[in-house]
């Protein structure tokens, strides 16, 4: 942890954070597909000097629910070509996508890696995710996941071929000659020639070696697994928001574990997600809040809350408090805490409305930008986080406040940057650029 608090703007779906924010006056659903949309997002969040646009993703579409094709806003572009295309109308910001270990290869995911690096001048990032949904399975030939922990287990042998391709050019091996009419030095090459559990890739890549040698690996999720995972390999982790404490003790067992792997205790930077929902004053803030709630369909409260509990909710009242009993293991799609079956068993029976709502409102950050750049500081100081990654309800307009009453404030207290330097986006998370075979 340092004064200095990171940034990262998250976008999920085109239309905001928040699955029906793409209803908010402000949102242009019409052009969630479009260039002008994007690039917009990603201009507004270099003005802010974020430090990184972070692009999730899956590979399926929602219609598990007749209300994930009815009334959630989940179309969303590739996000490398997304990307690529940005990189050309930004020139600072990091940009970054999220990868699945589980329905990728690791050869095409270097090569894509090493090209959005080089397009960028050293701006590329990706985030691993094993995946969730059987949906994503079915997509890819299979009828349901492999189990959880093996994901997990490719995940990691996944991230060392890659690392490994990337590795495939000494720094200088390309030498491009015309008088002498070499291109490349030999001895500059190195074939992978991995066979492991998961994986047999001869290599090498066909791409030079990026500017960041390894463009930075975040990773996410709660469960033993990831967060092993994320100890023992990534460079950023991006973690669910909550009380100060909450951070603190995730924080604490990160740092922990990364040691265990023989990382220094700082090696990971750590950036809690928050959504903030900015106002002229708090008054204004939580009414913006409660009018955003309020655009969420109650067929799409039931089945949304369905699916966070395990138990299926479908033809009862909103309004209604039913007990707790779960009827469907959700254990193989993630095994990370599920703070709402805490809360219903901590205080019995609630209404499908009041256990959405609880859910909305625990990572929401309501008022003013100098309220919201206390809660960054306390969350930073008390909570040791590095920075976070800022999501917000609906896109554009939520970015727009953001950048324009948040992001000053903390540039006036000295805790985020006021303008980009001139290092890699490896660099500017403290971590060097990873030096080729030859200088190890």
């Amino acid at each position: 942890m340092s004064d200095r608090i990171l940034l990262g703007a998250f976008a999920f779906h085109p239309g905001g954070a928040h699955v029906t924010g793409w209803r908010h006056p402000s949102s242009r659903p019409a052009e969630h597909l479009s260039i002008r949309h994007h690039r917009h997002i990603a201009q507004t969040a270099e003005r802010g000097v974020f430090d990184t646009l972070f692009l999730a993703d899956g590979l399926y579409f929602w219609d598990r629910y007749p209300s994930g094709v009815d009334h959630y806003g989940a179309l969303r572009p590739e996000p490398f070509t997304l990307l690529a295309a940005l990189s050309q109308v930004t020139s600072r910001i990091g940009l970054a996508a999220t990868v699945s270990t589980t329905y990728n290869e690791p050869y095409h995911v270097a090569r894509t890696l090493a090209s959005l690096d080089h397009l960028s001048g050293g701006r590329a990032a990706w985030n691993l995710v094993t995946s969730r949904y059987d949906e994503e399975a079915r997509n890819f030939g299979g009828d349901a996941h492999i189990d959880h922990s093996r994901r997990y287990e490719r995940g990691r042998e996944f991230v060392d071929v890659v690392n490994g391709l990337l590795d495939s050019w000494d720094d200088g091996a390309i030498v491009a000659d015309p008088a002498s009419g070499v291109f490349a030095r030999r001895d500059g090459l190195h074939r992978l020639d991995h066979e492991g559990e998961f994986f047999r890739v001869r290599g090498p890549l066909n791409t030079a070696r990026p500017p960041q040698g390894h463009p930075l690996l975040f990773q996410a999720g709660g469960s033993e697994s990831g967060l092993e995972l994320a100890a023992d390999t990534a460079d950023a982790v991006f973690t669910r928001g909550g009380s100060t404490a909450d951070v603190r003790r995730f924080v604490d067992d990160l740092r922990a574990r990364a040691v265990r792997h023989g990382r220094s205790a700082d090696a990971v930077k750590i950036m809690p997600s928050v959504m903030p929902v900015v106002g002229e004053t708090a008054a204004d803030a939580r009414a913006e809040a409660d009018a955003i709630l309020a655009l969420t369909p109650d067929a799409l409260i039931l089945e949304d809350v369905s699916h966070q509990i395990g138990q299926d909710l479908s033809g009862r009242d909103v309004d209604v408090p039913f007990d707790y009993a779960e009827e469907f293991d959700t254990s193989n799609e993630t095994r990370s805490p599920k703070p709402a079956v805490d809360r219903l068993l901590a205080d019995g029976p609630a209404t499908p409305r009041d256990v959405y709502a609880w859910s909305y409102r625990r990572s929401l950050l309501a008022g003013t930008g100098p309220e919201i750049a206390d809660r960054f500081e306390e969350l930073t100081d008390d909570g040791g986080a590095d920075g976070f990654i800022v999501q917000f309800p609906y896109l554009p307009g939520g970015i727009d406040r953001f950048v324009d009453h948040v992001v000053p404030e903390l540039q006036r207290r000295g805790r985020t940057a006021t303008a980009y330097d001139d290092l890699t986006l490896r660099e500017r998370f403290g971590h060097p650029r990873v030096p080729d075979r030859a200088h190890r």
